[in-house]
C-alpha cells in the first residue's frame, strides 16, 4: 500500500503498543466501580444508593416533543426503502434542537445530561437506527464533544453555535489500511505558514458525505497524531464514495480524500500530538450512545415478542407458553432490563461526575452490543419465517409490518462500531490489570534494566502482601449480608465472591504467563466478559431495589440467575478451553493446509485487493458529497 507516510506501514508491534499506551489516561483521579471490581473489591457504595436523575424540565419538554415527532413524523420505512434520510428530517431535528443536545446552552445547544441524551437516542433508534446513528456520530464523537472537553474558547464560539443550529459533523480516524492500530496512521498534516497542509484518505466516516465540520486525525511530523477541526467544504476535500452496508441503510458514510487541504493553526484541538488521547477521552461518555440504541432495539424486540407470542397459537396453545419459546422471551425481557440498568447507571454517574466511568462505559458498550444481537436473533426465531421476512413484504400481503430482520441487520454493526468486541476486550483488560502493571510492570518487561526490575520487585512485594489476603474471604461468604436487598441479596453475595475469584484468576494468569499474557486474548476476553456480567448484575439489583417495584425485582432476579450461569461457564473456560489448539489450527488454515475443505463450491474469480491501495494526490473521481437544502 502507498500512503502519504511511507514509514507508517512499517510500524512494529512494539511501536504500535507504545502509541496506544501513550494515549491512555494513566491516572485515576476518581473512584471507579469497574476498576475495583476487577481488583476483587466489590465497592457497592459507589453505585448504591441509585444516583438521582438530574431535574431538567427543559429536557423533559424536549423528549416529549421528540417522541411526538418520532411517532408521527419520522418515516422509518421510507428511510429504509430509499436508503436516505430526507432533507426534511434534518430540518425538523434542527428545529427541535436535536443537533445540539450535548452542546451547552451558551452556544445555542440544549445542554442535556448524558441520561437525557441517551433517552433521546433510544427513542429515535426505535423508529430508525440510522437517524439515531446520525445524531450519535455528530455529537458523541464528532466536533461537539471534543471541543466541549478540549476546545479553546475561540473554537467553541466559532463552531458550536453552527453545530447546535443543525450543521452536521463527522469524525475521521479510520483509513483504508488502518483500523484499530492508529500507530500506522498515514494521513499527514505538514506544518506550513499559518497552519498545516493535510493529505490522506479516510474510510468509513459516518456523516462524512454531508458533514460541514470534521474532526480529522492526522500525523504531524515529530509531534504525533493530532486532532483538527476541518471545514468540510475546504478546497482539496473530495468525498469519493458513499459506502453501503448490511444495515443502517440511511447512513451517510464516506470515503474522503484530502489533497493539500489547508487547516489554520487555530483549528488544532487540545495541542499537537494529543489526538489519540482526545479520541479515547471523548469515547468515555461517547460510547454510551451505542448501548442507548441497543436498549431501544431490546425494548422494541420485547414488545414484538410479547404481542406475537400471546396471539400466535400452535399445537393448541399460545406460542409463548411453550417452554422452548418461553425461555427466549424470558431472556429478551431480563437482558433488556439489565442493559437499561447498566446504561442508566453509567449515565447517572457520568452526570454527577463523582466517578471515573472509563471501564463502566466500555463494559456497557461491550455487553449491550453483544446481548442486543442475541436478542434480535432470538426474536427472529420466535417469529419464525415472518421474522426473516421484511416489513415491506409482510405489509404487502396484509400482515403487520414488523421489522424484526431490520433490527438484526441494524444491530450487527454495534459489535464493530467505536471499538470491536475484540478490541474492547483488550482495552478493558488493559485497564483491569493497570494496578498490577503499575507495581510489577517492570518485572515482566523484557526491556527493563535489572535495577528497574529490582525496584519493581520491592514494590510488588509490598503491594501483594497487602492485597492478596483480601481475596481470601469477604462479605459474600456471610449468608446474611446484603439483607436489605431481600431476595436479591444472594446475587450480590455471588458478585462479591466472583469479584474476588476474578482477581485471583487474573493474578494467577499474570504469574503464569507474565509478559505473554497480552497474547492470551481468549483468556483476557473471558475475564472481561465475567466483569461485564458482574457489573450488569450489580446494576440490575441496585436499580430494582431502589424502585421497590415487584416487577423490577422479578426481572432483576431472573437476569441474575441467567447471568450467573454464563459467568460460571466463563470461569470454567478460563482454564479448560481450546485456545492454544485454535490458534495453531488458524495458522494451518492460513498456510493452506486445509484448503481441500474449500473444494466443491464455486469461488468468484477476482484479482482485486482485499484492502484497496491509495495514492496521494488529487481526486480522480467525482465528488459525491451531499448538502442539505435550506428549510423553506
Amino acid at each position: 500500500m502507498t500512503t502519504t507516510d511511507p514509514q507508517a506501514a512499517g510500524v512494529s508491534e512494539k511501536q504500535a503498543r507504545q502509541v496506544a499506551e501513550a494515549a491512555r489516561e494513566a491516572e485515576w483521579r476518581k473512584p471507579s466501580f469497574g476498576k475495583e471490581l476487577f481488583l476483587g473489591k466489590f465497592r457497592l457504595d459507589l453505585i448504591d444508593p441509585w444516583p438521582s436523575a438530574p431535574d431538567s424540565p427543559d429536557a423533559d419538554d424536549f423528549l416529549a416533543k421528540l417522541q411526538i415527532y418520532a411517532r408521527d413524523g419520522l418515516d422509518g420505512d421510507r428511510i429504509e426503502r430509499d436508503a436516505r434520510i430526507p432533507d426534511e428530517v434534518f430540518h425538523e431535528l434542527a428545529r427541535l434542537g436535536a443537533f445540539g443536545m450535548k452542546i451547552d446552552k451558551e452556544y445555542g445547544g440544549l445542554g442535556l445530561s448524558n441520561l437525557h441524551y441517551c433517552k433521546a437516542l433510544t427513542l429515535l433508534g426505535s423508529v430508525n437506527a440510522a437517524t439515531a446513528a446520525l445524531l450519535s456520530a455528530h455529537q458523541s464523537i464528532g466536533v461537539p464533544q471534543p471541543l466541549k472537553l478540549f476546545g479553546s474558547a475561540v473554537q467553541k464560539k466559532a463552531f458550536l453555535p453552527r453545530l447546535a443550529a443543525g450543521e452536521v459533523s463527522a469524525f475521521l480516524l479510520t483509513e483504508p489500511d488502518v483500523g484499530s492500530d492508529p500507530a500506522r496512521l498515514g494521513t499527514v498534516a505538514e506544518p506550513v505558514d499559518g497552519g498545516f497542509r493535510l493529505n490522506g484518505v479516510k474510510l468509513w466516516a459516518t456523516n462524512g458525505t454531508l458533514a460541514t465540520l470534521l474532526v480529522v486525525m492526522a500525523r504531524v511530523p515529530e509531534k504525533g497524531i493530532t486532532a483538527f477541526v476541518v471545514e468540510g467544504d475546504s478546497e482539496g476535500i473530495t468525498v469519493e464514495r458513499r459506502n453501503a452496508f448490511l444495515g443502517l441503510r440511511g447512513l451517510e458514510n464516506s470515503v474522503t480524500r484530502f489533497h493539500d487541504v489547508f487547516v489554520p493553526e487555530g483549528n488544532v484541538i487540545g495541542g499537537l500530538g494529543k489526538g489519540l488521547r482526545i479520541a479515547l477521552t471523548t469515547l468515555n461518555t461517547g460510547r454510551l450512545s451505542l448501548p442507548a440504541m441497543c436498549v431501544g432495539a431490546g425494548k422494541r424486540s420485547l414488545a414484538i415478542a410479547r404481542e406475537w407470542s400471546a396471539e400466535r397459537v400452535q399445537w393448541g396453545r399460545q406460542v409463548g407458553t411453550h417452554e422452548a419459546v418461553a425461555k427466549k422471551i424470558a431472556f429478551i425481557a431480563a437482558t433488556t432490563y439489565a442493559m437499561e440498568s447498566m446504561l442508566d447507571l453509567c449515565c447517572l454517574i457520568a452526570d454527577d461526575a463523582r466517578n471515573d466511568i472509563r471501564i463502566e462505559a466500555a463494559l456497557v458498550k461491550l455487553f449491550a452490543s453483544e446481548m442486543a444481537w442475541q436478542i434480535a436473533d432470538e426474536l427472529i426465531q420466535i417469529r419464525g419465517g415472518r421474522g426473516y421476512e421484511t416489513a415491506e413484504s409482510l405489509r404487502a400481503r396484509g400482515e403487520r409490518a414488523t421489522e424484526s430482520e431490520q433490527i438484526l441487520r441494524d444491530l450487527r454493526i454495534n459489535r464493530i462500531f467505536e471499538g470491536s468486541t475484540e478490541i474492547m476486550h483488550l482495552l478493558i483488560a488493559r485497564e483491569a490489570v493497570d494496578a498490577h502493571l503499575a507495581v510489577a510492570g517492570d518485572i515482566i518487561d523484557p526491556d527493563a534494566a535489572l535495577a528497574r526490575k529490582a525496584r519493581a520487585g520491592v514494590r510488588a512485594g509490598k503491594f501483594y502482601a497487602r492485597w492478596l489476603p483480601t481475596l481470601a474471604v469477604g462479605r459474600g461468604q456471610n449468608p446474611v449480608e446484603y439483607g436489605e436487598y431481600g431476595p436479591l441479596a444472594s446475587h450480590l453475595r455471588y458478585v462479591e465472591r466472583a469479584s474476588r475469584r476474578l482477581a485471583r484468576s487474573t493474578f494467577y494468569a499474570m504469574s503464569r504467563w507474565q509478559g505473554k499474557l497480552e497474547r492470551k486474548q481468549g483468556f483476557l476476553g473471558r475475564i472481561v466478559d465475567i466483569g461485564a456480567e458482574l457489573f450488569a448484575m450489580s446494576a440490575a439489583c441496585v436499580r430494582a431495589n431502589a424502585s421497590s417495584n415487584a416487577p423490577e425485582r422479578e426481572l432483576a432476579d431472573l437476569f441474575c440467575r441467567q447471568s450467573r450461569l454464563r459467568a460460571d461457564a466463563l470461569f470454567a473456560a478460563l482454564w479448560d478451553n481450546t485456545d492454544r489448539l485454535d490458534t495453531k489450527a488458524a495458522q494451518r488454515v492460513m498456510a493452506g493446509r486445509y484448503a481441500f475443505l474449500e473444494e466443491g463450491v464455486v469461488h468468484p474469480t477476482s484479482d482485486a485487493a482485499w484492502v484497496a491501495p491509495w495514492q496521494p494526490g488529487p481526486a480522480t473521481v467525482a465528488d459525491v458529497r451531499r448538502r442539505i437544502t435550506p428549510d423553506q
